[in-house]
């Protein structure tokens, strides 16, 4: 306290009645706070919008991406259609034939009984009309001469014939049915019949289809036997011989 009775200020403290406390940083009043504050709203405010932005343009990925597998999906349909074009024009073909074939053999009208020569041709038409369209889908036929040797990845046995040629052991006697292959691989093999060598045997052809396995033994057995394949001895027959 002063002479007077008013309170002294101490100068060392640097505060006194007419010395004002300063704001903190970043208080309402402070210039630099509220600098501060508008640059934060700016930088939230740009972020929304590029969020924004980005949403935009995913959704606008995923509707092209929709529309692009929509389209892949509808060009995929049509090349099927495309490809199997071929096999309708085929059976449109086969569904008259047969239709006409039938209406001619069940006319009230007919006299002469059908003619063995026509219909075989008839059927030949229809095998070459299920060809050709399985060929426009990429698929060949091969056909099997009788005579030729029996190829194990080509021909399907089903009927060994006993033969007494050893020529014609282990070859074709027989071609039940055509083969099919596409690019060099076979899709069914051709179903043939194959001589083995046999006394024992009567003329009766042994079937084939009482297994697979039986069967491929008998035919590569006829064949080492006529090549002269092992050790010179005649390997015996393990396919089971049945009637027809």
């Amino acid at each position: 306290m002063s002479r007077d009775g008013e309170p002294q200020v101490s100068a060392a403290s640097g505060t006194g009645p007419e010395t004002e406390p300063e704001p903190p940083p970043g208080a309402p009043g402070d210039p630099d706070g509220e600098a501060l504050h508008a640059g934060v709203r700016d930088a939230l405010t740009g972020l929304a919008a590029r969020l924004d932005r980005e949403h935009e343009r995913a959704a606008h990925r995923e509707a092209v991406i929709d529309r692009l597998h929509e389209e892949n999906q509808r060009l995929r349909r049509g090349e099927l259609q495309a490809m199997l074009e071929p096999v309708r024009a085929a059976l449109y073909r086969l569904h008259d034939q047969a239709r006409r074939e039938s209406g001619r053999l069940a006319a009230p009208d007919l006299t002469e009984p059908p003619d063995p020569r026509g219909t075989a041709l008839l059927l030949a038409a229809v095998a070459d009309d299920v060809a050709d369209a399985l060929a426009r889908l990429g698929v060949e036929r091969f056909t099997v001469e009788p005579g030729a040797p029996y190829d194990a990845a080509r021909h399907r046995p089903v009927a060994v014939t006993p033969v007494d040629d050893p020529m014609r052991d282990g070859t074709v006697t027989a071609v039940e049915s055509d083969g099919f292959e596409q690019s060099g691989k076979v899709l069914r093999k051709a179903a043939v019949r194959v001589g083995r060598l046999g006394t024992e045997h009567d003329e009766r052809e042994t079937k084939a289809e009482a297994g697979p396995n039986g069967t491929e033994r008998a035919v590569k057995a006829g064949s080492n036997r006529r090549n002269g394949a092992g050790n010179g001895e005649s390997p015996k027959p393990d396919t089971q011989k049945t009637d027809g």
